[in-house]
């Protein structure tokens, strides 16, 4: 089974310093197959045997958290997975990029989106937030980024159990997927 692993907190402000090269060859020596990663932010697309997603979920993040010493958490999504994600997004989103900014926040199991979105704050005329099956989609308004108040989900309870990709990333991963 293809999977794509998306690391949650490594590169990120100087912390939990990863190469991609390293990633690779750590996944790879544990015997996952065809690994390859996109971008610096902990992308990871891999084969596995096991089609149990939390118990592989649990293996990749116990492996992480011994070679790289940081409490690894991931969000795996199968192929059909991603492709829910892509498909069930809003009508428009990622379009108009010039004026929106468009970001995909996964969501770890058991964390519902249809029950994360009531307790976002959302600034009116700003921000705008749907559910999707495994993530929620956002959609902010680039000239008045200031005012959004997405950049407050460090606070947010869940926010722990959460990793955001902006739309270009998603999307690319989806065609890498494919391949």
């Amino acid at each position: 089974m293809r999977y794509l692993a998306l690391l949650r907190g490594i590169n990120v402000g100087g912390n939990n310093l990863i190469s991609m090269a390293e990633l690779r060859r750590c996944l790879e020596d544990a015997g996952y197959k065809n690994v390859s990663t996109y971008i610096q932010s902990g992308n990871v697309l891999l084969e596995s045997q096991v089609r149990d997603r939390a118990r592989l979920t649990a293996a990749i993040e116990a492996l992480l958290s011994e070679q790289f010493g940081y409490t690894a958490l991931i969000v795996l999504l199968s192929a059909d997975q991603l492709e829910e994600v892509i498909q069930d997004a809003p009508g428009g989103f990622g379009g108009d990029p010039d004026r929106y900014r468009h970001d995909v926040i996964f969501l770890r199991p058991p964390v519902r989106a249809r029950e994360v979105l009531p307790t976002l704050k959302l600034k009116e005329g700003v921000d705008e937030a749907s559910a999707g099956d495994h993530v929620l989609y956002l959609r902010r308004l680039i000239s008045k980024a200031s005012q959004s108040h997405l950049p407050k989900l460090a606070s947010h309870p869940a926010y722990k159990e959460m990793t955001i990709r902006n739309w270009n990333t998603t999307t690319k991963l989806h065609k890498l997927m494919k391949v």
